[in-house]
């Protein structure tokens, strides 16, 4: 799909225009209109339209344009951001005529900012995103249509500027969204190091630890949840120094289960398929890195990702079992479906000893306690730095990717004591999600941290944002890379 800025208005295909809350008509909606011989504002006079979010008016062949159909489509309220807003006009309208046997789609904007403009370009380029790769008997009247997606704006050159760095972190997000759709035979732990290897050519420095190597570091915790698998585990570095040289990284770190089983202690079989998502913080990560290089941010990032495949077998970890993490702490794993804890305190741990980061940020897919919480809504936001939680909770609020802090104490880090050990890797019955968050913060001293818990986020049954896909979302490449925007680049 091409995305094309033009100042000219071109009405062939499918236009689109947008209309404020009240029916209230931009400048170029009323040109439009005037056009089409009214044919907006009657349309609009005997429907219940009303400019709302979310709603659309289509209008086929209207009288006196070249255009095959006009769709009208409601923004909402005019306010001083509205950037979030403009994207999601752009998803819907895409997502409307994407398999509509139109080739051509136009959205007419006029005068408007030419921030908004690629706004629309991103929205409709998320919501482009399809997963059809292992389909071969999909009808030709479902595929995509859509090969030309034109911004008609008078800012033309800004717009086009200002979208090639919103298309890199489109790219990271649709990177992020495959890693997590494609299935366990095809995403292991290899092929993902794999994967991330390529990502050089995009400008990264990659490095990639295998067993062996991990071992020498004792990162026994990380492989005691690979041992089960045929895949040999794998610790994905990517680096990108583009900020001052001296000036110490902020570091991204992702939980990689490619399969999770949940081990010996095996999950129930209803809905284990979606276990291959549970690698969706290291697709997270890698999606961030991926966007953050291909838009040459300035700034240094290192990205970190734990790969692993959750099996049970003859060398399988029992329930039972202790582990001596890289730092030397001792673990009783009770539970081995426990398991992302495990890699996230190994990966966290080679992120603070190798890189001495100013801010470390782990992702994972940790507990299914998060949806208890917090639904689909918001990822769960854990803490040691009021500073950096609120860096986060804005970055979320401005990339659309909320977050919401939950809480971290000493009553909650004394139910995941064991007298077997020095700890164990599950708490009980009650505050899974914050037993879970207390245990990575073991592992972390006083360095600023945060635990972003997306199981309620990387993958959705339903979908109310039109910029999410089918399945898998990508959740939180837009955050950190907003994050990283706002608050680490010179």
């Amino acid at each position: 799909m091409k995305f094309e800025f033009t100042e000219q208005t071109n009405n062939k295909g499918a236009v689109c225009v947008a209309i404020f809350a009240d029916s209230k008509f931009s400048d170029a909606a009323n040109a439009l209109d005037a056009d089409s011989g009214g044919a907006i504002h009657r349309a609009i006079e005997h429907s219940r339209f009303s400019g709302k979010t979310g709603e659309l008016l289509e209008i086929l062949a209207p009288v006196g344009v070249s255009a095959s159909r006009i769709l009208v489509v409601g923004i909402g309220e005019q306010s001083n951001d509205m950037a979030l807003a403009w994207e999601a006009f752009g998803a819907s309208v895409l997502k409307r005529v994407l398999s509509s046997g139109e080739t051509d789609l136009t959205f007419v904007t006029g005068d408007l900012d030419a921030s908004y403009g690629a706004r629309i370009a991103f929205g409709a380029k998320l919501a482009a995103y399809r997963f059809d790769q292992h389909r071969t008997t999909l009808d030709e009247n479902k595929k995509p249509s859509i090969a030309l997606v034109r911004i008609q704006i008078a800012q033309k050159k800004q717009a086009k500027a200002l979208f090639s760095s919103l298309n890199e972190l489109a790219e990271g997000v649709y990177l992020a969204r495959s890693l997590v759709s494609e299935p366990g035979n095809i995403i292991h732990p290899e092929s993902f190091a794999a994967q991330i290897q390529d990502l050089a050519k995009n400008g990264l420095e990659i490095e990639i630890l295998d067993k062996k190597d991990m071992s020498k570091l004792g990162m026994n915790a990380l492989l005691s949840v690979g041992a089960g698998s045929k895949y040999g585990s794998k610790l994905a570095i990517m680096k990108w120094l583009g900020g001052p040289k001296n000036e110490a990284p902020v570091v991204l770190v992702g939980k990689g289960v490619t399969f999770d089983t949940g081990g010996i202690s095996l999950k129930p079989g209803n809905g284990m398929w979606d276990m291959k998502g549970d690698m969706g913080g290291a697709a997270a990560v890698t999606g961030t890195m991926r966007a953050i290089a291909g838009r040459k941010a300035k700034a240094n990032v290192i990205g970190i990702v734990g790969l692993v495949e959750n099996m049970p077998d003859a060398l399988a970890t029992r329930p039972g079992d202790i582990v001596t993490s890289a730092n030397g702490q001792t673990i009783e794993v009770q539970n081995t479906d426990a398991e992302g804890r495990l890699v996230l305190v190994d990966a966290l741990w080679y992120g603070l000893t190798s890189f001495k980061p100013c801010r470390i940020i782990d992702l994972a897919t940790l507990t299914g306690a998060i949806l208890v919480a917090l639904g689909h809504e918001n990822a769960g936001l854990f803490c040691n730095d009021d500073a950096l939680a609120s860096d986060l909770t804005a970055a979320g609020k401005l990339s659309g990717e909320p977050v919401w802090r939950l809480p971290l104490g000493s009553g909650y880090d004394k139910l995941i004591d064991t007298p077997n050990a020095d700890m164990k890797n599950i708490g009980g019955p009650t505050a899974g999600s914050i037993t879970a968050a207390q245990f990575l913060k073991r592992f972390v001293g006083e360095v600023p941290w945060a635990h972003i818990d997306i199981a309620g986020m990387a993958w959705k049954d339903k979908r109310p944002d039109p910029r999410e896909s089918v399945w898998a979302t990508g959740f939180g490449v837009r955050l950190l890379d907003r994050f990283i925007a706002e608050n680490h680049e010179n």
